[in-house]
């Protein structure tokens, strides 16, 4: 049986007012449900049918539809069908960042959706067809759509160059100062080829193929350039011609690069300084002798923030870092100690054991008095010498920036792992990440949220069209929560 809907009717009395009252139809009978009042005053009659309202609003779950704007008058349909449901709020504030970033410029419709449903959902690109159906009613066909992401590896260029005028209209970028770091994305497969090989995996995945992503962001966390290198080189390789390519292909006549210490040799210091390129680069220690150490720590005198200068190496202390590699310290002796008190667990390693014999050990003396020296202590490499020392050293903290633009990127977007095999299908992958992350930063520094949250509230607002099948009216009508 089909629901009886609550309905406002009029009623003249014998004495000439107006009733306003509440209840249902069946076929031509009214059953009253609620009596709101009489009037005579017509400026009464509308308040009471404003009453006949809010009564049927707090005691019916119905909605009131308004299929027809030229009028006031609000109609309680049994006839109301809809005909499409979006997510038309989350497409137009994702669109209209997109156009923001200068992307829409690329007139490429495709690039635009997969890139905007990985922020909003992020999946496989058969799954992402389906989704972008499902929430915006775009219709990809499979086939068709794979050959099109195919040519997405032609726009890398004009992409790149998008997001650098982008940031240098809206984030003051002018390639003085850029933040460089690498990460692996590791695939589904146990079976490599030239280009996804087995390396050092940053994802603990030793025995799966990989590629190396190398990501320049500027101070702002803002991506501008990356590239893709296989997955067996090593990290301090791709420094040098991501650089050298940047300052070519720009036309950079100043540029520093801010990197850790996985970027340091001195083959790629001599090079960046042979490219007129400034760094500053964190420096391992583990090398200094024992004598060397005890100069710097006596220098530096276990004063927080206090810097000096050796050469072309900054070092620095800091009280909240000592705190943490005494911890480390302690529970690595705790170690030692106890393999040495446990002759058939010594097989596990320690760094603070020394082999004096056949499986004999002792505690390495030396070595533990060094990492106690060096506790709170970092150095920084650097061919700076016009900038104080003190924002150098700033300058590197700010790395932090680019690890999180690489967390975004395999976090919320999703990077990892990556189910595509050739090497076409890998480019548009990470093209499309790329320009996904471009909208997650300006998202992020436009609302303050993150990602996740923001989107999971888009996808909450649906909008739904109605259609009246008596009179052939639509309405558009903006939810708030999901339908059910």
């Amino acid at each position: 049986m089909k629901p009886h809907y609550q309905r406002i009717r009029r009623v003249k009395t014998h004495s000439g007012s107006t009733a306003i009252q509440v209840g249902t139809y069946q076929g031509k009978r009214f059953l009253l449900s609620k009596h709101i009042g009489s009037a005579k005053d017509p400026i009464k009659i509308e308040e009471l049918e404003a009453l006949a309202h809010e009564f049927i609003n707090s005691h019916s779950p119905q909605l009131t539809f308004n299929f027809n704007p030229q009028s006031e008058e609000i109609l309680f349909k049994r006839g109301v069908r809809v005909t499409h449901s979006c997510l038309q709020t989350a497409y137009d504030y994702l669109s209209r960042i997109y156009h923001i970033l200068g992307f829409s410029r690329l007139d490429s419709d495709i690039l635009k959706h997969f890139a905007i449903i990985r922020v909003l959902e992020p999946a496989s690109k058969i799954k992402s067809i389906e989704l972008l159906n499902k929430y915006f009613n775009l219709n990809y066909k499979k086939t068709t759509t794979f050959r099109e992401l195919a040519k997405l590896g032609n726009l890398k260029e004009a992409v790149l160059r998008t997001a650098v005028h982008y940031a240098a209209t809206h984030l003051h970028f002018d390639f003085s100062l850029v933040f460089y770091d690498v990460t692996t994305l590791y695939y589904e497969t146990h079976h490599g080829d030239d280009f996804r090989a087995n390396g050092f995996s940053k994802d603990n995945k030793i025995n799966q193929p990989q590629i190396l992503i190398g990501l320049v962001v500027n101070t702002d966390g803002f991506p501008i350039y990356y590239d893709i290198f296989k997955g067996n080189t090593f990290e301090g390789k791709t420094i040098i011609p991501v650089m050298g390519e940047i300052r070519e292909k720009y036309g950079i006549k100043k540029l520093t690069v801010i990197a850790d210490a996985g970027m340091l040799s001195k083959e790629n210091l001599g090079e960046l300084e042979r490219l007129g390129i400034d760094y500053v680069v964190g420096t391992r220690m583990g090398k200094l002798t024992l004598k060397q150490v005890e100069s710097i720590a006596g220098s530096l005198d276990q004063i927080d923030k206090q810097i000096i200068r050796i050469g072309d190496t900054l070092y620095e202390y800091s009280t909240k870092r000592a705190q943490k590699d005494k911890s480390d310290n302690d529970k690595q002796v705790e170690k030692a100690l106890y393999l040495l008190n446990h002759p058939g667990k010594v097989l596990r390693r320690s760094q603070f054991l020394v082999n004096i014999g056949k499986k004999t050990f002792n505690l390495n003396s030396d070595l533990i008095e060094k990492h106690r020296l060096l506790e709170g202590i970092k150095g920084y490499k650097t061919n700076i010498t016009h900038i104080p020392e003190a924002l150098l050293i700033a300058r590197y903290h700010d790395l932090w920036k680019i690890e999180q633009s690489f967390r975004i990127a395999k976090s919320d977007l999703e990077a990892r792992p990556i189910y595509h095999r050739r090497k076409d299908s890998i480019e548009y992958h990470i093209l499309i990440v790329f320009v996904a992350l471009c909208l997650g930063k300006v998202i992020e520094r436009e609302t303050g949220q993150s990602i996740r949250k923001l989107m999971d509230e888009l996808k909450d607002k649906w909008t739904v069209t109605l259609v009246d099948e008596i009179s052939g009216n639509t309405l558009e009508l903006c939810l708030d929560h999901k339908p059910h």
